[in-house]
């Protein structure tokens, strides 16, 4: 597959116990792309995320995600698969007993790291591409919804992933809040860094243009 592509999806049917949610998906995302997936609720969005980074399988038609084929994808992959794709949730998914940088130490040793001075290090690295270096010590019950957006973000950053599966990350922001956080995410992108953003905010979809996928009726349109 050309090393530009990260995601390659031919005929694929999204399903979730064997319900048929999207049908023939054909889409290629290409590094540094910033998308937006939009679609009412119950259309799939999240149902395509998920199969993306494999807690769905795919059994009908082929995809190609980060080198890692979804069709043949066991369930020993699927852990490696993650590693190269970062995951925003909009519900942030913080560990509320430890502080930030505890909580991206908690993601790094799951994920393989092993030297501590590497580990502090890029905790420090990506605090700083979100703006939190200053909140590192900070438990994260005392930092603001955007902050911890921002925490999750840099959670998302630590593997330096391809590709940014982001669903709903603005749906518990205020606007202004809103408007920081796809900022930060069309830098991510802008640095090469490629981000798939599912979401309900047509005002960020309008203040930030950029090219859409529409879930809809079974189907899965593209604005390119």
């Amino acid at each position: 597959m050309n090393d530009n592509i990260l995601v390659k999806l031919v005929n694929a049917k999204v399903k979730q116990h064997n319900t048929l949610i999207i049908n023939n998906v054909n889409l290629e995302i290409h590094k540094g792309e910033f998308i937006y997936l939009i679609g009412k609720t119950g259309t799939g969005k999240t149902s395509l995320l998920r199969m993306l980074y494999g807690e769905l399988p795919l059994n009908e038609g082929s995809g190609i995600v980060a080198d890692f084929e979804l069709n043949k994808l066991t369930y020993k992959q699927i852990p490696f698969l993650r590693r190269k794709l970062g995951i925003v949730f909009q519900d942030f998914q913080l560990l509320t007993d430890r502080n930030v940088r505890d909580n991206l130490l908690f993601v790094m040793k799951a994920t393989g790291w092993k030297n501590d001075q590497l580990m502090i290090s890029k905790t420090t690295e990506v605090l700083r591409l979100v703006g939190l270096e200053d909140k590192a010590l900070k438990m994260t019950h005392e930092l603001s919804g955007g902050e911890q957006q921002r925490i999750v973000i840099a959670r998302a950053l630590i593997n330096d992933p391809g590709l940014i599966l982001a669903d709903e990350p603005t749906g518990n922001l205020d606007p202004e809040t809103a408007d920081e956080i796809i900022g930060l995410l069309w830098k991510i992108s802008k640095n090469g860094t490629a981000v798939l953003m599912a979401t309900h905010d047509y005002r960020v979809v309008e203040k930030f243009p950029a090219r859409i996928l529409k879930a809809e009726n079974y189907t899965l349109t593209d604005s390119n």
